[in-house]
């Protein structure tokens, strides 16, 4: 790598200055860090002014258009956090000699956990119960009994390295498994189905499919109608997946149960809103795919791909050509 001093622009909130795996190697690279945290919505101007001077981003969920790519010219790498880059326009970066990558294998398993979590927790109504007797009471089985995931029907739609990790996880829960995703060929111990079936017969409908011009608002009024009344719906996937303002309204008319959410259309969202004010609605803040072991992966393997890039190597987990 050169010996001259170059600037790499971190925007995620979970960077640690002080950790020695991956500040540390940027260092010892003779990288500057700027730290720029991503705390809202965040315009592609503001970005690009961030960008000025900068040769590698390690970032959240920034918007690279091609305006950004374009205002940077020193850019030369962005390692995204997590597996999903639908803020980054992909045929601008490899126009502009760009190198962008995830950190595919670091938390799949984590947000296979979090998605059984919250499968659970609404099913059992942990939240709800807890909430009861924090107000002093003890209301067992008054109205607040949940319902089984064993021996339930859960569809899957979207079955990458995510969905197949979630129905390893239920296999012991005796659940039958659907699977909706036209890029998956059968295979033993799950159903590939129409996602009108699946909608139709699942009782759990967990979402893990990417974000896509296809996948824009799949799951909407039309789709909510197709639900059991006894369903529920969980996206762990990408907030533009379902209609918010669709979802709230099968919930508050009763045509599904519930609806656990971990990404929402607008993030940070507007909590506000009947939609998460609704109690049988479980929420948390595009967490699934952290914890302390995934966490320190993504921000290492994401050092290591800033670092081969510029010293002219090709790194692990590039999602555009070139």
């Amino acid at each position: 790598m050169s010996s001259e001093r170059r600037l790499v622009l971190v925007t995620s909130q979970l960077f640690d200055q002080d950790d020695a795996e991956s500040a540390g190697l940027l260092r010892r690279q003779g990288l500057e860090i700027r730290l720029a945290p991503k705390l809202g919505p965040r315009t592609p101007q503001e970005l690009a002014s961030l960008l000025q001077g900068v040769s590698a981003a390690i970032v959240s969920t920034d918007p690279f258009d091609r305006s950004v790519f374009q205002a940077a010219p020193e850019l030369r790498v962005v390692a995204r956090l997590g597996v999903g880059f639908d803020t980054i326009d992909l045929d601008a970066a490899t126009e502009a000699g760009v190198v962008v990558t995830t950190t595919r294998g670091a938390l799949e398993g984590t947000v296979a956990d979090h998605t059984i979590a919250l499968m659970l927790g609404l099913l059992r109504r942990t939240a709800q119960n807890d909430a009861s007797m924090r107000r002093g009471e003890w209301a067992r089985g008054a109205g607040l009994s949940g319902w089984d995931l064993h021996g339930s029907t859960v569809g899957l739609v979207g079955y990458g390295t995510i969905g197949r990790i979630i129905a390893r996880r239920l296999s012991g829960f005796d659940t039958e498994i659907l699977v909706s995703d036209p890029f998956v060929q059968p295979e033993p111990g799950i159903q590939l189905v129409a996602l009108e079936e699946l909608l139709r017969r699942a009782q759990v409908v967990s979402l893990h499919a990417p974000l896509t011009p296809a996948t824009r608002g799949m799951i909407g009024a039309v789709q909510l109608r197709l639900m059991r009344p006894d369903a529920i719906l969980l996206n762990l996937a990408r907030g533009g997946i379902v209609d918010e303002d669709s979802l709230e309204e099968a919930l508050i008319a009763g045509r599904i149960r519930g609806a656990a959410l971990d990404v929402f259309e607008r993030e940070p969202p507007d909590l506000t809103r009947t939609l998460f004010q609704l109690p049988n609605v479980l929420l948390s803040p595009h967490v699934a795919g952290f914890s302390e072991v995934s966490i320190r992966n993504m921000l290492h393997q994401a050092s290591r791909s800033v670092v081969a890039v510029l010293s002219g190597q090709r790194p692990e987990h590039v999602v555009n050509p070139g």
